[in-house]
């Protein structure tokens, strides 16, 4: 796989919670680090996305804004 993203992390497909017309993909990239992505419910298929498979979380942003307490 090759991509133009500086960012993507290896991860497991925690949980996809299917919707009408989009799925929600809940990746976990570490014990206790998950990433939520939402995308069709064609691409879960045409990725063949499942419970406990293997995918990437890629992150393709201009802009990525740090916050404090």
């Amino acid at each position: 796989m090759k991509v133009s993203a500086r960012n993507a992390l290896k991860a497991k497909v925690k949980k996809i919670i299917p919707g009408s017309v989009n799925s929600e993909v809940i990746l976990e990239v570490s014990p206790g680090v998950e990433i939520t992505s939402i995308i069709t419910k064609d691409a879960v298929t045409s990725l063949n996305l499942t419970e406990g498979g293997d995918a990437y979380a890629v992150i393709k942003s201009s802009d990525v804004m740090v916050a404090v307490d």
